[in-house]
């Protein structure tokens, strides 16, 4: 599967430049893009499916809260997300089906410990090819 994402120069943090033909697509790709950022995605197994749901007060708003579920994952309960389906997605509310993998150090490297999803920076808009958001994430 190809993510469609760009880290772009920042200081000390990690920030990016995620594509999605439409909301739904944008989302699905930063969620895995924040992944494949902190671990390889090729060799996790999506082994359960965990149901999200988020809001937010504007797209990016909602982009950073969901991206904040998503890591919660990860630094709350060892959980590594391999795939993504967005089930209903608004201007202020998105839910998702996240497939995920436990942490096994023998068989997962962590790439980067991303601490958190900033507001910095933070953008989603529309484009001619469909939809782009900029994320920073504090590392």
């Amino acid at each position: 599967m190809t993510i469609t994402y760009t880290l772009m120069d920042h200081t000390a943090d990690l920030r990016i430049r995620v594509n999605g033909s439409d909301p739904a697509d944008l989302f699905n790709n930063a969620g895995l893009a924040l992944f494949d950022l902190i671990t390889k995605p090729d060799r996790l197994e999506a082994r359960e499916v965990i149901e999200v749901a988020v809001t937010g007060d504007d797209p990016a708003d909602l982009m950073v809260n969901y991206l904040r579920e998503l890591l919660y994952l990860w630094t709350g309960n060892e959980k590594l997300v391999k795939l993504i389906d967005i089930v209903d997605i608004s201007d202020t509310a998105v839910s998702a089906r996240v497939s995920t993998d436990r942490y096994q150090p023998e068989r997962h490297e962590i790439l980067h410990e991303i601490k958190a999803v900033t507001y910095h920076q933070i953008d989603v808009s529309r484009t001619v090819e469909g939809w782009q958001t900029t994320v920073v994430f504090d590392v």
